[in-house]
């Protein structure tokens, strides 16, 4: 396993070759570095998709600047609220108190009282073994018209279960168990529109059922109606716990499609969803056949504009980064960079394919002969000498970067603006995807002003 990255004498990193990683956690992981592109969700934008609440967060000063800074850029500072938590706080046994005193005070001060109201507890409550539920029990029998939301900001606990996994439970927590509407199907997990000629839409139409999507909802029974939902579906792992939990509690039925581009992968699910639906496996077949045609020949026609201009890939713009390099690849593209900490363990057999047509002899000799030619280079995201990696670059690289990260990293001006799929989805997303890369060729974008924008997709007072 590669233990630490090695740098320049300028203290750039260097980066590692894809084919030479221990698959599929190849860096060390200690202190952290964040790089200033702040498209991707975090738990204030994720609350705020539920209509009618109201947020608590009970922590420390330092930590309450981020999130009050978080809703004041997406000018939602009327729907939070804070309760500052001191040192005495830890010793004095009042821990409990002082957050239903804190959340009561706040509720008594409001003229329209919310439907719900989400409590974020801090890293201080867990260390003290807090009692959440004693807390939220008491706020209910106190004000019997609010739900109240056990919610979490907690990352020195990131080990257990990431702050994003944790969010989206408390996400859908307020749901209860419904009269069953057998024809309505929950699209869970996404923080983004889903795009209405997604895959997962189109197959859910196609079936004639219809669809729930939270960000369809204006208000919060609105939101309430999942419960009525026969079925929920997911497409990103990070909702897994999420949707255990919802199956279970509401007694419907669940299908993980993974957001994808292994074309076996996404065949197999995609039918497999279908049937689930009531289509037959003939019908789904044949629809997907349409879909991918269409996707592929848009691919293709990007490929021929984009040229063997290089690409540069990273991880917050598709969980399976991997097989949408492997995609790439297949299509003509010149992928040349990855930017991932990690991969996701189910992705190996793309990883194998990649370093299996890299080592090809018939591929190799297509190369230049100086002895890295024709690798793809992996670089962390995560460790503190990427902070040096920008410097590097100039403004005016002609490298075409798919996600914020990687626009940041490479300085590019060409890039592909997406975080967390952008709401696409299956065929439909390649489909896109080639459409934006071949703007991203042929127009630049302020990079800096961009990607400085929190919450993909949210409004912004910048």
């Amino acid at each position: 396993m590669i233990k630490a990255l090695q740098t320049t004498e300028q203290r750039i990193p260097e980066p590692v070759l894809l084919k030479d990683i221990d698959f599929n956690a190849p860096f060390y992981e200690g202190l952290q570095y964040n790089a200033p592109a702040r498209g991707v969700w975090n738990i204030v934008h994720t609350g705020m998709l539920i209509p009618e609440t109201h947020q608590v967060y009970v922590c420390a000063q330092g930590c309450l600047r981020g999130v009050i800074l978080t809703a004041a850029e997406m000018n939602e500072t009327t729907r939070m609220s804070w309760v500052a938590l001191r040192e005495e706080d830890m010793w004095n046994g009042e821990m409990e108190k002082r957050v239903i005193e804190g959340t009561a005070h706040i509720v008594d001060k409001m003229e329209k009282k919310p439907r719900c109201i989400l409590i974020y507890l801090s890293c201080m409550h867990m260390f003290e073994g807090c009692d959440f539920m004693m807390i939220t029990d008491e706020l209910h029998e106190m004000y019997p018209d609010i739900d109240f939301v056990e919610c979490y900001m907690i990352p020195t606990m990131r080990k257990t279960m990431s702050p994003d996994a944790m969010m989206k439970i408390s996400l859908y927590e307020a749901v209860e168990k419904l009269e069953k509407d057998e024809s309505l199907v929950g699209i869970i997990g996404s923080n983004l529109p889903n795009a209405k000629d997604s895959d997962l839409v189109s197959l859910i139409e196609l079936s004639s059922h219809k669809v729930w999507d939270i960000t369809d909802c204006r208000s919060y029974d609105e939101y309430l109606r999942l419960g009525a939902a026969g079925r929920i579906v997911s497409y990103l792992n990070v909702t897994d716990a999420a949707a255990k939990q919802l199956k279970e509690r509401l007694g419907c039925e669940w299908s993980k499609v993974p957001l994808r581009f292994d074309e076996t992968k996404l065949d197999e699910s995609l039918i497999s969803f279908g049937e689930a639906l009531g289509l037959t496996r003939d019908t789904v077949e044949k629809w997907i056949a349409e879909r991918k045609a269409e996707a592929y020949a848009a691919l293709d026609e990007a490929s021929g504009i984009i040229g063997d201009t290089e690409i540069a890939i990273d991880y917050t713009a598709f969980p399976y980064i991997l097989e949408f390099a492997e995609l790439l690849l297949k299509h003509g593209f010149n992928v040349k960079r990855i930017y991932s900490d990690n991969f996701p363990a189910d992705e190996r057999d793309a990883y194998e394919r990649i370093i299996s047509r890299e080592t090809d002899p018939e591929v190799r000799e297509q190369v230049s002969s100086e002895e890295n030619a024709g690798y793809i280079k992996l670089y962390p995201t995560n460790e503190p000498a990427m902070r040096f990696a920008a410097s590097e670059n100039s403004s005016d690289s002609r490298i075409l970067a798919i996600g914020q990260k990687a626009a940041y990293f490479t300085g590019t001006q060409h890039f592909v603006d997406i975080v967390e799929g952008g709401g696409m989805f299956g065929y439909d997303a390649v489909k896109k995807i080639a459409g934006l890369m071949t703007e991203a060729y042929r127009e630049k974008k302020d990079t800096k002003k961009i990607i400085s924008h929190k919450g993909w997709g949210c409004d912004s007072c910048l």
